[in-house]
């Protein structure tokens, strides 16, 4: 469902042993986050990190396939096209020229955003080429006929690819049962349709409308003070259109009963997914959520879901469940592959171990073990410049606090039984679940 095209050219394998370095050194230190917004409007936020001579960019624009409208596919489309160059620069004269700085050029598009990154050494005369070129790119990207039908082509193998997985089969239908007409129903890639109706014109209005500043979200964290960051900030925003930031994605409509659906597929397994509409990123139940699902399906084999289905039934390999957040309520999921004749029984397992959960709670040693696991392994989380410039990235796009990092774990360890119990049994309802199960001839009974 989501799609990242990784950059062609290598990063520089010397950085390997400073990062290795790094991560030991950063793992406990504080993250100040400067924040400010430029002369055209982009919303900027950075992170002096002068350990590395390294410098991250991420631009972020609210572009994702929610903002894709009458043309499905063209966000993902039109991401994987800006790698593709300039007039003056096409794909492999772009590579070749990051690659002989060591720089890293990538563009990703996913649901709710798309992204740009730019990872350079940070002496000038490896960083400013770098900010250049990508300047460059913003300003112009060439978008040209022949790029356009190449990534539509492989784009279209994408689709194809998809249509023989059952993997993809369910997570398409989950999400188009899960939200109806709301634009998280939409498949990311298009449809065959979709895409060939696709012209350049449409992808260079797709770009003038969400590719501008007032629309975009600069992550900096590197070897820079805040003067210079200014600066990188100003000659990257200033490539783009200061535009106009698009009016909100819709909410999302709550199930308002059950559904199922199976679909055959020739394969001696099923994949079952069970779930509804979740939460959103700002969203004041997020933390109790979040610890509640650790608990239940989030935390590998010592979890609720793994415990019932895989280490008491033997019924499936692997067993989860998680939310994923987003600008609106992003889906809450439950998952599993099992044998075809085992598939009923273990969805039946899994929804009664969610209704369980919702129920009773969990017990005071779960929520314990829970908090240790996640307040132990934050600092990994945060322990490299690139980690760091994803949370940047996350916090202006959803427009978290500043202290989002600072305060998470404290947030976490306050989180009590009650408060799991009563975010679940207000978000979640066991009696209104999409259930999709793609597979062999077995069915819900």
């Amino acid at each position: 469902m989501l799609n990242v095209k990784t950059s062609r050219p290598a990063f520089h394998l010397l950085l390997a042993g400073w990062v290795a370095c790094f991560v030991s050194m950063s793992a406990t230190a504080g993250v100040h986050i400067e924040h400010w917004k430029t002369a055209n409007g982009a919303k900027v936020y950075f992170v002096a990190a002068p350990d590395l001579p390294i410098v991250d960019v991420n631009l972020v624009f609210d572009a994702g396939s929610a903002r894709d409208g009458d043309h499905p596919g063209i966000g993902q489309l039109t991401a994987n096209l800006i790698e593709d160059g300039t007039a003056t620069l096409n794909a492999d004269a772009v590579a070749s020229k990051f690659e002989a700085l060591g720089a890293r050029f990538d563009t990703s598009s996913l649901t709710d955003m798309a992204t740009i990154d730019l990872r350079s050494l940070s002496d000038s005369a490896h960083l400013q080429p770098s900010l250049e070129t990508l300047a460059e790119i913003l300003k112009a990207p060439a978008f040209a006929e022949d790029d356009l039908q190449r990534e539509r082509r492989l784009q279209l193998s994408r689709i194809k690819a998809e249509e023989e997985s059952p993997e993809d089969i369910a997570q398409k239908m989950f999400m188009a049962d899960l939200y109806g007409n709301h634009p998280y129903a939409a498949d990311p890639l298009g449809t065959n349709a979709t895409l060939n109706a696709i012209s350049r014109d449409d992808v260079q209005a797709h770009y003038r409308k969400y590719y501008v500043a007032a629309n975009a979200v600069l992550a900096i964290v590197g070897d820079l003070d805040i003067s210079h960051a200014k600066q990188v900030a100003e000659q990257l925003s200033g490539a783009l259109d200061a535009g106009t930031a698009p009016a909100p994605v819709g909410q999302v409509t709550p199930l308002t009963q059950a559904v199922t659906q199976s679909r055959e597929f020739p394969s001696s397994q099923t994949h079952v997914l069970i779930g509804q509409p979740g939460m959103r990123r700002d969203d004041p139940d997020y933390i109790p959520l979040y610890v509640g699902n650790h608990i239940l399906g989030g935390s590998g084999l010592v979890a609720r879901i793994s415990q019932e289905i895989r280490e008491k039934r033997g019924l499936a390999y692997s067993a989860y469940s998680y939310f994923m957040p987003m600008r609106v309520d992003g889906p809450f999921t439950m998952g599993l592959q099992t044998r075809n004749e085992k598939a009923d029984e273990a969805r039946k397992i899994m929804i009664e171990t969610l209704r369980t959960f919702i129920d009773k709670g969990p017990t005071e040693a779960e929520l314990q073990a829970s908090k240790q696991n996640i307040t132990g392994g934050f600092p990994l989380r945060i322990a490299s410049n690139k980690k760091i410039v994803g949370y940047l990235a996350m916090i202006g796009f959803y427009g978290l606090p500043l202290d989002y990092l600072d305060t998470f774990n404290d947030r976490v360890e306050a989180v009590t039984v009650a408060q799991i119990m009563d975010a679940f049994r207000r978000r979640i309802d066991p009696d209104r679940l999409v259930t999709i199960m793609v597979g062999g001839a077995a069915k819900p009974s």
